[in-house]
């Protein structure tokens, strides 16, 4: 079976500081110290809850915040269009600092995120519902998700 090499390093554009502070006022809301703390949060973290935000910001010397304060703005953020959102296996909101056109790689285990691009299978998908009638319905966009969990392979014995 052939190995893929979908998955994607960084080589997106994700809102520096400045832009997100530029943002922010487009929408008029304030660039305070928790909003700024969120956003280098996501930066770093790329796919994330609320809870790995709070730790991130309290382990790297952030502005005092609870978690309810910064689900909100992670759910503002992503009303925004800022960032994407995903809820996963868990039954817990990730946010995801990538608002580009790509898939996600999950892993179920480790309720981790990935992503993954690949236009010919986006295109599959795309031109394949885009021929089909939902009563009742319209089509807003495609999410497509893999689902999986990590292979433990055993040490080969000699």
């Amino acid at each position: 079976m052939p190995q893929s090499n979908l998955i994607m390093a960084k080589s997106y554009h994700v809102p520096s500081i400045e832009e997100i502070k530029t943002l922010l006022k487009s929408k008029g809301l304030k660039a305070t110290r928790q909003r700024l703390a969120v956003h280098e949060a996501m930066i770093a973290l790329g796919h994330a809850s609320a809870d790995m935000v709070t730790e991130y910001i309290s382990a790297n010397g952030g502005p005092k915040v609870t978690v309810a304060s910064v689900y909100n703005v992670l759910a503002q953020f992503a009303l925004y269009g800022f960032y994407r959102h995903r809820l996963s296996a868990n039954n817990k909101m990730y946010f995801d600092v990538n608002t580009s056109r790509h898939m996600h790689l999950y892993d179920t285990y480790n309720n981790e995120f990935r992503d993954i691009v690949d236009e010919d299978i986006l295109r599959v998908c795309e031109d394949r519902l885009k021929h089909l009638r939902f009563k009742g319905y319209k089509i807003d966009g495609i999410d497509v998700q893999v689902i999986c969990h990590p292979t433990h392979r055993k040490a080969s014995s000699s």
